[in-house]
């Protein structure tokens, strides 16, 4: 599993974070839109994803647990840092 220094820099800080593995699938997105987000940067190579925003209350934290069981890329992390979420 990749380390907390493999996250984008466009992840909030806080819990959740997509690493850099990410292979630009949108999965992510589509279960849990308030808090993952595509990056639309032409300039890169491949698309990613990443959190825009941590989950504010159990609904949001069990879709990005969701999303984060479901990546094919096991792109997505939980470092337990609830002090963010």
């Amino acid at each position: 599993m990749p380390d907390q220094a493999d996250r984008f820099e466009e992840n909030v800080p806080g819990k959740y974070y997509v690493t850099k593995v990410c292979i630009g699938c949108a999965l992510c997105s589509a279960i849990a839109p308030d808090n993952f987000m595509e990056n639309a940067d032409e300039e890169l190579a491949v698309g990613n994803s990443y959190v825009y925003k941590q989950p504010e209350n159990e609904a949001e934290a069990l879709l990005c647990e969701e999303a984060m069981e479901v990546c094919p890329a096991d792109a997505i992390c939980n470092n337990g840092d609830m002090s963010h979420s």
